[in-house]
């Protein structure tokens, strides 16, 4: 069978939905949600999530993997090259996609349209004049310029992300 997970971010972010409840903002919320999810996953008690864990975890929450898209994100977050996920590699894997859904909030918030995938010169100005840092529509474009990298002269969430990683 084919697997649905074609690319590390997108098999992290559905990781992600199948760990317990979403943190809190209280970093001891957090520490105690990951730490739950992270024992469902450890399955042996080791202190460490193997492949095979990991694996069985998510055929259990009713999603099939391909063998090469666990093996890649085990080995994109595993710190020590031992092959297997410790607290501390699975806790900056789920804290990376905390921030890639507060990235995503944002580019939602400056989209020009809802729904329409670019932020516009007009609206990157209407909202940074909502956050009381008023801009004319020409310095807003310029900025855009900037790191519109197609040159079709918005921004997509690719360029939006390029942007704020670089800031």
């Amino acid at each position: 069978m084919a697997s649905r997970w074609f690319s590390s971010k997108s098999f992290k972010l559905r990781l992600r939905k199948k760990t317990p409840s979403a943190p809190s903002s209280s970093s001891t919320s957090s520490s105690s949600s990951y730490m739950e999810a992270f024992r469902r996953f450890d399955t042996d008690g080791d202190g460490k999530i193997s492949p095979s864990e990991l694996r069985a975890f998510l055929a259990w929450a009713g999603d099939s993997v391909a063998e090469g898209d666990v093996e890649r994100v085990m080995r994109d977050h595993d710190s020590d090259g031992d092959g297997f996920m410790d607290y501390g590699d699975f806790l900056r894997l789920m804290e990376m996609e905390e921030g890639e859904e507060d990235l995503r909030r944002a580019f939602e918030a400056f989209e020009s349209e809802k729904g329409s995938g670019t932020i516009t010169p007009r609206g990157l100005q209407q909202v940074l004049g909502r956050l009381g840092e008023e801009r004319t529509q020409e310095e807003c474009a310029g900025m855009i310029r900037f790191y519109d990298l197609d040159g079709n002269g918005v921004l997509d969430y690719h360029e939006f992300q390029r942007m704020m990683t670089m800031a």
